[in-house]
């Protein structure tokens, strides 16, 4: 395996190879980010590149944000690249990906504005721009995404759409812990008595997932319960929200895939999950949605 930090040198390593897949992080790796190295694998093939991007990137965040306390692990995770088959790991400074400030940006459009965009401002425009560097840098073939950062997956979808970008996006499935846990960098955040109750966020989901399957459902009331189920056990939840899976809009009768979405604090943790519901018929027939 190489560690590359240089724009320049990545690119000569990679102009010998046919398909690269990339799997973008901002390190400190767990199962879940070797899980889309193994997907990206599969992508390229075995005589494939696998490249794995790590670069913790100041414009997604805002200034009340963790960057500076964002966990950075680049020795573990180069072990970990390593053991789990990356060809190459690009880690480039600031100072060589944005060696000029970065006053060309990528507005994703009013999907950064909802939901996780409503609470993050701005962070949409920071993960897009730092996306097209990298496409441009790396040009692969294939990008791995995991499914747990589910708008993000939609608007970079809808970027590599609108810019004819020659990519294919193969998002993952989301991997969790024994518990139903989603695998995320800041769990990494939550005190032992914090990591007991994390789970509930995934449980609560599944029970909106089911209840969605029920004719005559409320998905408002769904959505405010789980709301208010949350607070009652200490976390501060910024959203759960039931939308139509293709653009995050607010599901009609019509709509049969639908994703439910959360975003809530627990502690110093910031954590999101989500699950896709797709109706039956019947279900779609007597689906109620009130804001």
């Amino acid at each position: 395996m190489e560690v590359i930090t240089k724009i320049g040198v990545l690119r000569n390593r990679l102009a010998r190879e046919g398909a690269v897949a990339l799997v973008p992080t901002m390190g400190n790796l767990h199962a879940g980010h070797i899980d889309l190295v193994r997907v990206a694998r599969a992508s390229a093939g075995v005589s494939g590149c696998v490249v794995v991007s790590i670069f913790v990137n100041r414009l997604q965040f805002a200034p009340n944000e963790d960057f500076d306390k964002y966990p950075r692990t680049f020795a573990k995770d180069c072990e970990r690249c390593a053991a789990a088959g990356v060809d190459v790991v690009f880690a480039p400074d600031e100072s060589e990906l944005y060696s000029i400030a970065q006053t060309y940006v990528v507005e994703p459009g009013e999907i950064q504005h909802v939901l996780d965009g409503q609470v993050r401002p701005g962070h949409f425009r920071g993960v897009a721009t730092v996306v097209m560097k990298l496409f441009n840098i790396v040009q692969p073939r294939f990008a791995v995404f995991g499914k747990k950062d589910c708008q993000q997956c939609r608007v970079l979808s809808n970027m590599v759409e609108q810019f004819n970008l020659p990519i294919e996006l193969v998002l993952a499935d989301t991997v969790r812990a024994d518990d139903g846990l989603a695998l995320s960098s800041r769990n990494s955040y939550l005190s032992a008595e914090q990591r007991a109750e994390a789970p509930r966020l995934y449980t609560l989901l599944v029970e909106v997932r089911d209840a969605m399957q029920q004719p005559g459902t409320n998905a408002a009331l769904l959505e405010t319960t789980m709301m208010s189920t949350l607070a009652a056990h200490g976390w501060t939840p910024d959203y759960v929200a039931i939308r139509r899976r293709s653009d995050l809009g607010v599901p009609t009768a019509a709509d049969r895939s639908l994703v439910v979405l959360a975003a809530a604090r627990l502690g110093k943790a910031r954590l999101i999950d989500n699950l896709e519901i797709t109706l039956p018929e019947l279900v779609k027939k007597f689906l109620k949605h009130q804001h």
